[in-house]
């Protein structure tokens, strides 16, 4: 399967909208002492059928709880294949996890939003922080249709204003907010309200199966992780690891399921 160019869908750029090209994992700053450590992968499609989504699972969860002191993980939307009443069942399979896991709803998972809260004990819209110096944002971007939305401005707001006296904020949404891959959406002013705040240090998508690398928009940087499930997409199923340092920096890189290999990297 031949991997679709990452900028298929761009055509003419802002000023303020630039493409940055990979880096390599040599070209990385790791921080040398690690205060934060997260993992985000997305698209496990459990249920689909005709696919193997009991193996995907199962690797992801060993591949991730082989990694050493990871403070949460993040199942970035599309739990399950258009069934809502297999949530809970995945659900029970993310408890495996050794880490905190947190989800996002996706366009195929189809649940309401008082089942979400019932099933999750946290609503589709959620915030939380870690050790103190790091504010985690998970904002919806679907609803029991499968549709394509924009996030709830105010909310997002909401919640980054809650967080602005934070050194880090870190921001889920399944869905690109922006129409620079095939399935995103164009919500340019989310994306300015993100680059109002200094703190925002990253923001991360699903969604694109077969896309795996990074946008910055007024030097904000957006991240996909690919796939780890589902019937199409990059055929390497892979997970994305993000880690800060005492110091305040901070590095992201995407790594194989099956073999562990550092496919590429950035510098937050």
């Amino acid at each position: 399967m031949q991997r679709r160019p990452f900028l298929q869908k761009i055509t003419l750029l802002s000023s303020s909208l630039m493409t940055m090209p990979f880096m390599l994992y040599g070209k990385m700053d790791f921080p040398k002492n690690t205060k934060l450590k997260f993992i985000t992968a997305s698209d496990g499609h459990w249920g689909q059928p005709n696919t193997d989504f009991h193996t995907s699972h199962r690797n992801l969860i060993e591949a991730i709880n082989q990694e050493k002191d990871v403070d949460f993980v993040v199942i970035n939307g599309d739990l399950t294949h258009d069934n809502a009443d297999l949530i809970p069942e995945v659900k029970g399979v993310f408890e495996q996890f050794e880490a905190p896991f947190y989800v996002t709803r996706g366009n195929h998972d189809h649940m309401t939003d008082a089942a979400f809260l019932e099933t999750m004990g946290y609503p589709v819209n959620h915030s939380f922080k870690v050790k103190n110096d790091y504010g985690v944002v998970l904002l919806n971007c679907s609803n029991t249709k499968g549709e394509y939305l924009c996030v709830d401005m105010d909310i997002a707001k909401q919640k980054l204003e809650e967080f602005k006296d934070l050194p880090h904020v870190f921001v889920f949404v399944h869905i690109s907010q922006n129409d620079w891959t095939r399935h995103g959406i164009d919500c340019k002013p989310f994306l300015d309200l993100l680059a109002s705040y200094p703190n925002v240090r990253a923001t991360f998508h699903g969604h694109d199966h077969d896309v795996d690398g990074i946008m910055l928009y007024k030097k904000k940087p957006f991240l996909w992780s690919g796939h780890f499930g589902g019937s199409w997409g990059n055929p390497f199923p892979s997970y994305r690891v993000v880690e800060v340092g005492e110091d305040g920096k901070a590095v992201t890189y995407l790594k194989t399921i099956k073999e562990g290999m550092i496919l590429n990297g950035n510098n937050l």
